[in-house]
């Protein structure tokens, strides 16, 4: 059984949202489906799913706050993690921080880091396995 079903974002401005999230979603190979109140995108069994907000008005979200910190989506390669990054970039997110290794992790971790205008911060990472030692 997978760790989790769905996630639900609240939103300020959905259609706004819609057409930050639908290119990196399609681009993570996510298909998308609408619904009266909101739209989902899923891969498998899993889903991500922007809701308006109730409230208007009431964000962003502010990084750090009790609430949100981050999604990380794990890629096959640092390639993906530039191409995704770039992605966002052009549908408007804005880059919290480049691609680079993060020696902190360990030295395969190669990440970076988007935010939105709800203050929706998303990860695309590289952590490939350890290569197992040899013996010799």
């Amino acid at each position: 059984m997978p760790l989790f079903d769905h996630l639900g974002v609240s939103v300020d401005d959905l259609p706004r949202s819609i057409a930050q999230f639908d290119p990196v979603m399609q681009a993570l190979g996510c298909t998308r489906q609408d619904a009266d109140n909101g739209v989902s995108w899923y891969k498998g069994e899993e889903e991500l799913i922007l809701f308006p907000a109730r409230e208007t008005g009431t964000g962003p979200h502010r990084h750090g706050r009790v609430g949100w910190q981050h999604l990380a989506f794990p890629v096959d390669s640092r390639a993906e993690v530039d191409r995704l990054h770039t992605i966002a970039l052009e549908a408007g997110w804005t880059a919290v921080r480049e691609p680079k290794p993060y020696p902190r992790f360990n030295d395969r971790y190669y990440a970076s880091f988007v935010e939105d205008d709800n203050g929706i911060r998303l990860e695309f990472m590289h952590n490939p396995p350890r290569e197992p030692a040899t013996a010799g």
